[in-house]
């Protein structure tokens, strides 16, 4: 008796001792799948949840059955070859993300590139938009009769000079919309401005696209980059307006993760706008929403941000101070067609910026040519001169060492300012223009080659 007695503590220490680390092997694996869950997981990606029922499952068939040795021998079995399933499912998971990140370049999130999200397709919206763009007539009516009349007729002839390697595509495309992350992050940019209009509202030759900025959002997660807001000259847009948008675009995309903000020189994280042709609007109207004792001030608010306008004429900079930007930028692709697009006036414009605690954000662009759309405007075409044009750009903009650079464009077609692919094309009587000699992705490869460049320059001037 006292031997049997011996013989079932024995096996009751034993069971206890094995109950112990199957626990602690339970909260291994738990530890493992919460290690494991992909940094670039999506938006809410809710990864390894849906896994944890099944374990408290096995957890509680434990305790239900401690007296059965070989019950537990057969649960830490299972349970092992679970573990194993899991952690394959998780390398699945992240072997296109790690192989995507070693193919490209890491994002420079001071490299701010202009994007757009107004073509249509009959595919995806039921008709062309903005493919089909109107010719503008000159408002000197002697000049305009010189000039065709009407609009562009897709596919085969489009509100453009180039033509793009996929074609007269939609924005709303889930397909396009990858490629164009994929291709902004392999030029190494790392913030899109996205043009913006209110709900509701479009550009005179568009359609609404606010609906489509959560889908852009995402995808640009999937990719590290970020998106900040270009936000154009919409009906009626005043203090007033400007403080309802803010709050509405960071209400309801503040809270995801691809949404930009910035850290300024005071340790601040705040959100940016970039403000098209805000020189149409006073000085103090824009000082009721932008200087602490405005009427209708955003500043010490939660929605407080860094607001940057759009500087053309020289007049601009001191009108750009009295009403509390934080910034400027220069926008326009065509050095010598403004004050702020011409390069050699980019070192005053710093110096005014850095003696008024102001940020200047120069625009850099490949070239400009808008015939297309306005055929009476050859006097304000820059030849792309094979990719000079570009990079010239570039070497005046770091010579005035900013803290952001801005590219005009990705994708504005219409003013041939963009560095998305484009491919040779002759139709008809319409023959395209190319980045022959070079292929395709030309000017995404020399951004990448800049954007190196600019690092390793900033390293110096931080020293």
């Amino acid at each position: 008796w006292i031997l049997n007695y011996d013989i079932m503590a024995r096996f009751r220490r034993r069971t206890c001792i094995i109950l112990l680390l199957f626990i602690l092997f339970i909260c291994s694996i738990m530890m493992a799948l919460k290690t494991l869950r992909p940094d670039r997981a999506g938006f809410g990606d809710p990864f390894g949840l849906g896994l944890l029922p099944e374990l408290q499952q096995r957890t509680m068939l434990l305790d239900n059955n401690q007296n059965s040795l070989n019950r537990v021998q057969d649960t830490v079995t299972r349970v092992s070859n679970f573990h194993s399933v899991a952690v394959n499912t998780v390398k699945a998971s992240m072997a296109p993300v790690n192989k995507l990140e070693e193919e490209l370049s890491s994002p420079n999130y001071n490299f701010h590139i202009f994007y757009y999200s107004w073509f249509g397709n009959p595919q995806f919206d039921g008709k062309y938009i903005h493919w089909n763009h109107p010719l503008l007539p000159h408002w000197d009516p002697k000049i305009a009769n010189n000039y065709p009349k009407g609009r562009h007729n897709p596919p085969e002839d489009i509100g453009a000079n180039f033509y793009p390697e996929l074609g007269s595509y939609s924005s709303k495309d889930p397909s396009v919309i990858e490629s164009h992350m994929k291709q902004m992050r392999s030029a190494s940019t790392g913030v899109i401005v996205l043009s913006w209009y209110p709900p509701g509202m479009a550009d005179e030759n568009g359609e609404p696209t606010d609906d489509l900025v959560p889908v852009i959002l995402d995808y640009a997660h999937k990719y590290n980059l970020k998106v900040t807001f270009h936000i154009e000259p919409y009906k009626d847009r005043d203090d007033r307006s400007m403080y309802h948008n803010v709050k509405y675009i960071i209400d309801k995309y503040g809270g995801h993760p691809a949404f930009y903000r910035h850290k300024t020189s005071t340790g601040r994280l705040l959100p940016m706008f970039y403000v098209y042709d805000s020189y149409v609007t006073i000085p103090e109207i824009w000082a009721n929403l932008l200087t602490v004792s405005g009427s209708q001030t955003i500043r010490n608010t939660p929605y407080d941000a860094l607001f940057i306008a759009l500087l053309v004429e020289e007049r601009h900079k001191h009108d750009i101070h009295r009403s509390g930007f934080d910034g400027m930028y220069t926008y326009f692709a065509t050095n010598g067609f403004s004050y702020g697009s011409s390069h050699h006036n980019w070192a005053s414009l710093k110096a005014f910026c850095d003696s008024n605690n102001l940020m200047f954000i120069p625009s850099v662009g490949p070239g400009y040519i808008d015939t297309s759309i306005r055929p009476w405007n050859n006097h304000n075409t820059r030849n792309r001169v094979n990719g000079k044009y570009y990079e010239t750009a570039f070497s005046a903009a770091l010579l005035v060492r900013p803290e952001i650079i801005s590219i005009t464009s990705f994708n504005e077609w219409h003013e041939g300012t963009q560095i998305e692919k484009a491919v040779p094309k002759r139709t008809g009587q319409v023959v395209y223009l190319d980045y022959k000699p070079h292929k395709p992705n030309v000017y995404l490869e020399l951004t990448q080659k800049w954007s190196e460049k600019y690092r390793k320059e900033q390293e110096q001037w931080l020293m």
